[in-house]
């Protein structure tokens, strides 16, 4: 979760889950501000998991108890998938659907307490990419929205069902997004999007993202580092793998959607890579690049998983050289295919995250380990912390954010690096 600054009107947006509702709050806070709001609180959440839907509600409660004077509206794929839970609790106001929070108009007036309509027709109807691409402004990076939506049907994700199909921001939007940040001095750009390797599909002529890749680098030489969210491995088109190699302003660090380690729960997860493809490229883009480094997300206790499928998974950390983590426990999601799957003991499934957070953490000191003495780009962020061009965590005490600085490594503790800077 993560809380965003107050605005003009005292409009403030708490903000869970993915960057690409980080930058929908962006969105959400100017809109909300011009509409003439005040003393209002969004709350804009996530559907991923049972958690983190569970952890809204909470929030909510908790802002309700320590301020009891503002309004609150709920908005997001938690939101929109389950819009009259929300509605029923006494603390909300409102609920407002994902594709609504981003219509000046819904933040004009609240003529109903909920604003929730069918995401498929909407998105189709908005093409929101394209008429708001929204970015995140006042941090180190700029975060651009390319991309909306999923056409698949992972059988373990309700995120289609908050997000609607996907529909790409054409490169002409992304391209005039993309100059207002490097003109004002962002030294990163992010591209993230819901299914990013998706990008361009819906567009004329379809095109892939590697070629958004070389035509943000080519547009932009005076920037000095691109970067990719999360993305499928085996969507990965040819055009964007010969630009890591080719091209070093794109930061050598890919978030690969994993999931599993074992072919039979990838299929029943209705996964489109199997693991040899997984362990392929990785192992494609690092004798491309060799200073290329992973992370992955991975399900625990996906239904029907054993113990020798389980160390699959575990094995995949090694066999990719995964270096940062990001473990769910199965979460049945209502709506989704895979609740009704025989499930495994909660107990059993909460065992084998630990077993794979345990892994990931071996796995990255192993990779902080590794950086020791390597003279490291570092692009300072707020808090004392910075990120080298690989992701890599790096302290930066007194360092003010926004700078790209050189150093070199002399020693790591509880996951970031100690730099001396030249």
């Amino acid at each position: 979760m993560t809380e965003g600054a107050q605005g003009p009107g005292m409009v403030e947006v708490v903000t869970f889950g993915c960057r690409l509702n980080m930058v929908e709050s962006q969105t959400i806070r100017e809109l909300a501000s011009q509409g003439g709001e005040d003393n209002l609180v969004v709350v804009n959440t996530c559907a991923v998991t049972g958690e983190s839907a569970r952890q809204a509600r909470q929030a909510i409660r908790k802002l309700r108890r320590q301020r009891p004077d503002v309004r609150i509206v709920v908005t997001g794929c938690a939101a929109q998938i389950d819009p009259e839970n929300f509605a029923a609790m006494p603390e909300v106001a409102h609920v407002m659907g994902n594709a609504e929070k981003t219509r000046p108009l819904s933040w004009a007036s609240f003529n109903a307490r909920t604003n929730v309509g069918p995401i498929a027709q909407a998105a189709r109807r908005d093409n929101a990419p394209s008429r708001v691409l929204a970015a995140i402004e006042g941090h180190t990076r700029a975060f651009l929205a390319v991309q909306n939506g999923c056409d698949h049907s992972c059988t373990f994700c309700v995120i289609p069902l908050g997000r609607g199909p996907s529909r790409s921001a054409p490169p002409e939007t992304i391209l005039a997004q993309a100059r207002r940040f490097v003109e004002t001095g962002h030294k990163e750009l992010v591209l993230t999007g819901v299914d990013l390797t998706s990008w361009g599909a819906d567009l004329p002529g379809a095109p892939k993202l590697g070629k958004l890749v070389r035509l943000l680098l080519r547009e932009f030489p005076e920037l000095p580092r691109l970067r990719l969210s999360s993305i499928d491995c085996i969507e990965a088109d040819p055009d964007l793998i010969a630009a890591f190699a080719e091209e070093q302003r794109l930061a050598p660090y890919l978030h690969l959607s994993l999931q599993s380690g074992d072919d039979l729960i990838l299929k029943r997860m209705k996964r489109r890579h199997s693991r040899r493809d997984s362990v392929d490229f990785c192992a494609n883009l690092r004798r491309l690049r060799p200073d290329m480094v992973f992370g992955a997300d991975l399900i625990a206790g996906f239904p029907t998983e054993d113990e020798a499928m389980a160390a699959r998974s575990l094995a995949l950390i090694e066999d990719c050289g995964l270096s940062f983590l990001h473990v769910f426990p199965f979460s049945p999601r209502p709506g989704a295919p895979a609740a009704r799957m025989p499930r495994i003991p909660s107990e059993v499934v909460k065992q084998r995250a630990a077993q794979l957070r345990e892994k990931g953490e071996q796995a990255l000191r192993r990779h902080l380990q590794t950086q020791v003495g390597r003279r490291l780009r570092v692009l300072t962020e707020r808090g004392g912390i910075g990120r080298a061009d690989d992701f890599t965590p790096v302290k930066t005490p007194g360092l003010p954010p926004g700078m790209l600085v050189w150093g070199e490594a002399t020693a790591f503790d509880l996951g970031s690096l100690d730099v001396t800077f030249d």
